[in-house]
């Protein structure tokens, strides 16, 4: 459904309505809450200014009518609702996004947590963590800002990638956060055997799967998301980067696809880490792998 925005009825209210109806139509599954984020972007609104607006019974001007309708042709075409916000919300923190780097996902905060607990639960007063393939930074800024006592790393080698983890970083500001620019298979030598936590959101997907979102299919960064013939191939090289960098006892950190657990969970035995396990998302799908050093 291509109709413009409804310019002869601009109460608030009806044009969140078209919105969302037209979002619907385009497949997105949350369509209200895309149109309430487009229009509080537009607004300069968030969610909860917008909705009392609309009870409040505030019309849009033409001007904010006319910057909604190309939001919203864009989002309907399945373009990231963050690439046209520029922000995308992880955990506590909001983070720039766009073009060039993956857009944190809501199921990464919950694989975030594991390594969050363990850097809490070590004795030491400066605990050491990684982040290998940071992306927008969004992992390891959370490790940084809710365990402020840690000492955390965060490499990527994607150029795009690494200067939204620079924007992000120096915006949040997280004195204890260090970035570095490189290949996790050899980063951080200085470091073997002192770490705590490896962490790593890989690239998982198999060369010759397709992503079923458009969103993900058409504006992610390939090398975010494709992992060789069986998309392991980087998470082979993060359980060689993890037993280097991690001290006896230390915890590595694997998200993945819910199909991968057992053979990640064989690929790491072969390799001599211990207490393998497997955890679910809110959904239910296996969605990370820990092990200890």
């Amino acid at each position: 459904m291509d109709e413009p925005l409804p310019y002869n009825a601009r109460d608030l209210r009806a044009v969140r309505a078209g919105v969302a109806d037209r979002l619907a139509l385009a497949g997105i599954a949350d369509a209200e809450v895309d149109a309430d984020l487009l229009i509080g972007h537009v607004l300069g609104l968030g969610r909860g200014e917008v909705q009392a607006r609309m009870v409040l019974g505030h019309e849009l001007g033409e001007a904010d009518a006319a910057a909604l309708e190309s939001l919203v042709a864009r989002r309907a075409a399945r373009e990231p609702l963050q690439h046209l916000t520029g922000r995308a919300g992880f955990r506590s923190l909001e983070l720039e996004v766009g073009p060039g780097v993956f857009v944190p996902r809501p199921e990464t905060e919950q694989v975030a947590q594991h390594a969050i607990d363990a850097l809490r639960a070590v004795a030491d007063p400066e605990p050491r963590a990684v982040d290998l393939g940071t992306g927008t930074g969004a992992i390891a800024l959370a490790l940084a800002t809710e365990v402020p006592h840690a000492r955390v790393w965060a490499v990527e080698k994607s150029p795009a990638a690494f200067r939204w983890a620079r924007a992000n970083a120096r915006r949040i500001g997280a004195p204890n956060l260090e970035l570095v620019f490189g290949d996790l298979a050899d980063a951080l030598t200085q470091l073997d055997g002192t770490l705590s936590v490896v962490i790593s959101n890989p690239p998982y997907i198999p060369d010759d799967a397709l992503p079923r979102d458009p969103e993900v299919r058409l504006h992610d960064p390939e090398a975010a998301l494709y992992g060789g013939a069986d998309g392991l191939d980087v998470v082979r090289d993060v359980s060689r980067t993890g037993l280097r960098l991690l001290r006896p006892g230390g915890l590595l950190v694997i998200e993945h696809g819910e199909q991968q657990s057992a053979p990640i969970g064989a690929l790491l035995a072969a390799d001599g880490w211990r207490a393998i396990a497997h955890h679910r998302d809110l959904t239910g799908r296996d969605r990370a792998t820990t092990a200890l050093r």
